[in-house]
């Protein structure tokens, strides 16, 4: 086979990606089963009980927060935490640096009302920073059930920063594994001494609405019909979130 040929059928470096999220999309059925199982009980006996599920990430994990909030076939009773310093819109080297501040998680968790019972899903890739682990510590403290979303390969790398605090994983009622690479970006190129295309926003996506849905089944086989959302997209669904919005006192 001539070099252009070959060339011709390798996979580009966008197909990689895409070939590595959906293998380790399909991972989530075959390896993580058994953890999201565990994950989606604690939030049904939660809501099953009138709980609330909390969610919480810092830097570009605050997405995963985002995913479940307000959204078009999700759960009503889903309170984000979002602390606007912990995101990257505003300050990216702020966010950074407040996600390594001890003591703050404490602080917002004062301002986020919670009570006993309630469920706080955590994501962190690296599940080393300060706030992710004192998030955690602070939760079960309040008496909340908790759920981590993290990498498992990056947290126990003697590759990953070190901290000395235990790492969320070691901290948590539940872990799922991400299954992501040290440093998240999973996509090397010749030529480039750094890999590209993180993979962790696209798995915790996947997990977000595979506990929503698994959770939905299970409160319907209790008898209960969950809170969701409409798209606002369609007829109808204003009158539907308003409706939704009144009753949560929104």
């Amino acid at each position: 086979m001539t070099e252009d040929r070959v060339a011709a059928t390798r996979a580009s470096a966008g197909q990689r990606y895409l070939e590595t999220a959906e293998a380790l999309i399909r991972r989530l059925t075959a390896d993580e089963w058994g953890r999201i199982d565990a994950a989606a009980e604690l939030m049904t006996e939660a809501m099953a009980k009138g709980g609330s599920i909390h969610a919480f990430g810092s830097g570009h994990s605050h997405m995963f927060a985002e995913e479940l909030f307000y959204r078009a076939g999700g759960f009503v009773r889903i309170e984000p935490i979002l602390f606007e310093g912990l995101m990257l819109h505003a300050s990216a080297p702020l966010s950074t640096a407040l996600e390594r501040v001890s003591g703050l998680a404490a602080v917002i968790l004062d301002d986020h009302p919670t009570r006993s019972g309630d469920v706080l899903l955590i994501a962190s890739n690296s599940g080393s920073n300060a706030v992710i682990t004192e998030m955690a510590q602070e939760a079960r403290r309040r008496g909340l059930r908790t759920i981590a979303i993290t990498s498992i390969g990056h947290a126990t790398s003697d590759v990953g920063r070190q901290a000395k605090a235990p790492r969320l994983h070691e901290l948590v009622d539940v872990v799922i594994d991400n299954g992501g690479v040290v440093g998240d970006a999973a996509v090397e190129i010749e030529g480039l001494p750094m890999r590209v295309a993180p993979t962790s926003t696209v798995v915790v996506a996947a997990i977000a609405n595979a506990l929503v849905a698994e959770v939905a089944e299970r409160l319907l086989a209790r008898g209960i019909e969950p809170e969701v959302f409409s798209s606002s997209n369609v007829a109808g669904g204003d009158a539907v979130n308003r409706d939704h919005l009144r009753r949560a006192g929104a």
